[in-house]
């Protein structure tokens, strides 16, 4: 699996860490819709040698907003919250040694990773995201090119440079910590183009379309760090969660992501892609 290592800086954390058993196989993803369901639940399901079934846990999510002269960071209440409440909902992740990160997505006012004016710019967003980051002890950010509505506002159309210099700055900010990228929207279009050494700062990209499997396609990313499948909890049929986990293996890709990953025992679900990737069923506990 392709973990960075990530300083978490809080004394709380590291006391609390404790030996949690080391799985082998593709790097599991879930994203968790925070305004309605804890962060947490992730950290409770298991596998029976005792490994955790999630290696990434995704906030969704911030937003990039837009405040009349540039792109701002912002959290809702939810996230807010969470982010508020990391002794309990973020740091017991951590201390199973699940990586916890920031998604961030567009919020329908003109900001977005596909149109900064220049490289200036891309920077200021990135040292907003490093600061939160920083402040709240995450590993690292998810990129999501969603709802930008570019040119809303005033706003630039896309371009072709700005989700790189975006990259290019979060990987000079954050060294030790993830960027990953959902492939979707015009700033998954820039990167199919764009130069190795663009894609290469990233850790991993994942297939956006729910209930397909199809690997992104970005030069300076291998397999290891692609998610081919893309599974959305609530309305993927459990036979094709399996089927594209077997695939997964098969295929030698790294990741696999899910989406929507809600409170209460999931256990079952899980279950039908943990044994295709690991070999075992989820205990949820």
């Amino acid at each position: 699996m392709k973990i960075s290592p990530s300083s978490l800086g809080l004394l709380a954390t590291a006391a609390m860490t404790s030996i949690v058993a080391a799985k082998s196989g593709p790097t599991s993803v879930a994203y968790v819709e925070v305004n309605n369901n804890p962060i947490s639940n992730v950290g409770r399901y298991t596998l029976a040698d005792g490994s955790n079934a999630y290696d990434i846990a995704i906030i969704f999510a911030a937003n990039i907003n837009y405040n009349g002269t540039a792109a701002v960071l912002f959290n809702n209440d939810q996230v807010q919250s969470t982010l508020d409440n990391a002794a309990d909902q973020i740091q017991p992740l951590q201390a199973k040694g699940i990586k916890v990160l920031l998604s961030i997505l567009g919020n329908h006012q003109g900001a977005g990773f596909a149109n900064f004016a220049s490289q200036d710019a891309a920077a200021d967003f990135a040292g907003q995201v490093r600061d939160t980051l920083n402040q709240y002890g995450l590993d690292g950010v998810d990129l999501d090119d969603e709802y930008a509505d570019y040119g809303t506002n005033g706003t630039p159309q896309p371009n072709d440079q700005s989700i790189g210099w975006l990259i290019s700055a979060l990987r000079a900010d954050l060294p030790d910590k993830l960027v990953t990228f959902y492939n979707f929207g015009p700033s998954s279009d820039s990167l199919s183009s764009s130069p190795a050494s663009v894609g290469s700062q990233l850790d991993y990209s994942w297939n956006a379309i729910y209930d397909t499997y199809n690997a992104p396609q970005i030069p300076g990313l291998s397999d290891g760090s692609l998610s081919a499948a893309a599974i959305d909890i609530p309305t993927t049929p459990s036979s094709d969660a399996a089927s594209f986990a077997q695939r997964t293996v098969s295929d030698g890709y790294g990741a696999y992501m899910t989406y929507d990953l809600g409170s209460g025992d999931n256990s079952q679900y899980i279950s039908s892609f943990t044994q295709a990737l690991y070999g075992q069923a989820a205990t949820y506990n």
